[in-house]
């Protein structure tokens, strides 16, 4: 009983910083982002842009006869399906890194900096060089949000419907787990060399309101431990060495025990 104090003394020592090292993407400044009515209404417009090291599916129809609806399919670039943390994902064709596609009779054609409409209505005057009444349709199929830290399924979340919101990402990736810190979520966007950093906190309605929780794809989710956290780990490392040393203090403990019931009888 003499080793209780001296046993917390230490567990509140190591407690207070476990959890820095367990925490990523720190940053001096952790406030709750704010997202003006003009970035927001910007962001609620979703026109994916194609670039390069993305998949793309084109599909070329040819209109069979003249006054009728029955398209035909002559080109695609579907290809198969792979199958990721439950999602499956069309493969398409590669966006090279010059932002170009090598197509059937065209060749070679630049869509990197198009949206998906813009593209499909370039490839569509291009192919009615040899096809009558062509109609194309360009889709993205790599599309994804990266989903880590203190999340039930952490991993990639497909996106499938052209977009998707942070609550959307969360419930599709099993939801937060008990450790998870609701009050500061990060969501990393643009080049890793200087992100764009958004702090989203779940847990007051007044915060979400003036935040965006649309994702664009690419975006990185990160979830923060709480400082729960910090103290489980800190005791699950601790542990062991005082176990040990209870262990072998216990025959010493014992006897004293029994020396002093002995001299009180």
């Amino acid at each position: 009983m003499k080793l209780t104090p001296l046993y917390l003394s230490v567990i509140l020592l190591f407690t207070g910083c476990s959890l820095k090292e367990y925490t990523l993407f720190q940053s001096d400044q952790e406030d709750v982002t704010q997202v003006d009515d003009k970035t927001y209404n910007q962001e609620m417009r979703i026109d994916n842009i194609i670039t390069p090291g993305e998949r793309v599916t084109i599909m070329v129809y040819n209109q069979m006869s003249q006054g009728t609806s029955e398209l035909s399919s002559m080109i695609s670039t579907t290809g198969g399906t792979v199958q990721q943390n439950a999602n499956s994902e069309r493969l398409g064709q590669l966006v090279s890194k010059s932002g170009t596609v090598r197509l059937p009779l065209i060749g070679s054609v630049k869509v990197a900096g198009l949206t998906e409409a813009q593209a499909a209505e370039m490839l569509t005057q291009k192919y009615e060089k040899y096809l009558r009444q062509p109609y194309v349709t360009v889709e993205l199929t790599n599309q994804r949000v990266i989903m880590i830290g203190e999340i039930n399924n952490p991993g990639i979340v497909s996106i499938n419907n052209g977009s998707m919101t942070l609550i959307e990402a969360i419930a599709r990736s099993g939801d937060m787990n008990d450790f998870a810190d609701r009050t500061s979520i990060k969501i990393l966007r643009g080049d890793l060399r200087k992100p764009e950093v958004r702090i989203v906190d779940l847990t007051q309605l007044a915060s979400v309101s003036l935040a965006s929780l649309i994702l664009k794809p690419n975006d990185i989710v990160y979830v923060q431990p709480r400082s729960a956290k910090g103290r489980n780990l800190a005791l699950q490392e601790i542990a062991p060495p005082f176990q040990l040393l209870s262990a072998m203090l216990q025959p010493f403990v014992s006897m004293a025990f029994l020396s002093d019931w002995a001299n009180n009888r």
